[in-house]
């Protein structure tokens, strides 16, 4: 591992005398329109760029997954896993034109997740132009149904479903370089709708007004004691109904995400919620309905875990500052299967879900080696020395 970590450096300047494949990668695939539940024509052109580069083998999963798979060396060892989620918030119909400047590329959805799909993509021919070889089979995954109401079905499936061990992953996403991944929050995402019908509210003395009544379960959810240990929080971060200003609200929606090191808590703050939601909906004799759009169990690597410790040895080798916060990406997934798993990110952006997002070019030479570094970690054993099953 240690002579890896030495030719580290020189690799930045070979990825980048790639600049025009892996810029071309981008801009395709970040131009084809992938909103989540419609990733069909994405997941094409991905394994359209995978056929190009001459995997070993190009298919899709049960679940239509994307996959390229690069045979390695060795038959006895279990396969690695690198992959990167295909949907972003933008709508198939979107026409989208990406600006390339000398510097950055900007363009919807390029952040989450265009420019980790298009790494991926670029990875087998950065491998054969270096001529990089590992003991392990390299599985190139595109995995789809991953944002909101997706609640990472695509990776879900791919895991539960896939034959054999895997030895470990990387999970690939746009930014921030510098990002170290390696434990999860418990989460519960849910949505409160408050609907009352024009008919019904002409049998009310005073009209109910949907924002009102979701007004007042904000307050009541702001009323709720938070456990600092283990810590949680509850984020109100949606919120939209009406028709104009002058008029009453009768149909209004609420967006809100539980968080904590627990699991147990985000549930038992869940059903809090349930409760003041059904409160008030028989208080107030209008419609309230809870539902769940996605949710996470708490799983983590152990700071001292190898895989760890060697993708932070990785990024300072590069001159990278390792950041670690928790995340709720695929990586929660490969931990709850005991199979061991970071996120990295590859560059640095601005305007993260505008319709300006803006990525830059130079930090990603560097992002994309750190990648090859901790597959090249992974293929050395380090997720062997202490499994998590």
């Amino acid at each position: 591992m240690n002579d890896y970590l030495d030719n580290l450096p020189a690799l930045v300047d070979e990825i980048k005398s790639m600049r025009e494949i892996i810029i071309t990668n981008i801009v395709l695939i970040g131009q084809t329109p992938a909103p989540t539940f419609k990733e069909k024509r994405r997941s094409k052109l991905f394994m359209e760029r995978l056929a190009d580069f001459e995997v070993d083998e190009c298919t899709t999963d049960g679940y239509r997954n994307p996959i390229g798979i690069i045979r390695g060396t060795s038959r006895d060892k279990p396969p690695i896993f690198a992959v990167a989620h295909l949907d972003t918030f933008y709508e198939k119909d979107l026409v989208v034109d990406y600006t390339v400047s000398e510097d950055t590329i900007t363009g919807p959805g390029i952040l989450d997740n265009s420019l980790g799909v298009a790494v991926l993509a670029s990875l087998p021919a950065i491998f054969k132009r270096l001529d990089i070889r590992f003991d392990s089979d390299i599985v190139l995954a595109g995995t789809i149904q991953t944002l909101g109401k997706g609640n990472l079905r695509g990776v879900r499936h791919l895991l539960k479903t896939w034959p054999t061990p895997i030895r470990g992953g990387v999970c690939v996403e746009g930014v921030e370089l510098g990002r170290l991944n390696y434990f999860s929050d418990g989460m519960i995402r849910g949505e409160i709708a408050c609907d009352i019908s024009e008919e019904k509210g002409l049998m009310y003395q005073s009209t109910p007004n949907a924002i009102l009544i979701l007004n007042e379960i904000i307050n009541q959810i702001l009323n709720l004691k938070l456990s600092q240990r283990p810590r949680s929080r509850i984020v109100i971060g949606k919120i939209d109904g009406g028709a104009n200003h002058g008029k009453i609200a009768y149909q209004a929606n609420l967006g809100f995400e539980i968080r904590s090191d627990s699991y147990k808590i985000v549930k038992s703050l869940f059903n809090d919620i349930k409760d003041i939601v059904e409160g008030i909906s028989h208080e107030a004799e209008v419609d309230l309905n809870l539902k769940t759009v996605s949710n996470l169990k708490a799983a983590r690597l152990k700071f001292n875990h190898p895989l760890v410790k060697s993708a932070a040895a990785v990024m300072e080798r590069l001159g990278l500052k390792p950041v670690s916060k928790p995340t709720e990406s695929a990586m929660s997934i490969f931990l709850a299967h005991k199979i061991p798993a970071l996120t990295l990110g590859i560059t640095h952006g601005d305007h993260y879900y505008s319709a300006d997002a803006t990525m830059e070019i130079e930090p990603m030479y560097k992002g994309i080696t750190q990648v090859i570094g901790v597959l090249k970690a992974i293929d050395s054993g380090v997720c062997d020395e202490q499994p998590l099953a």
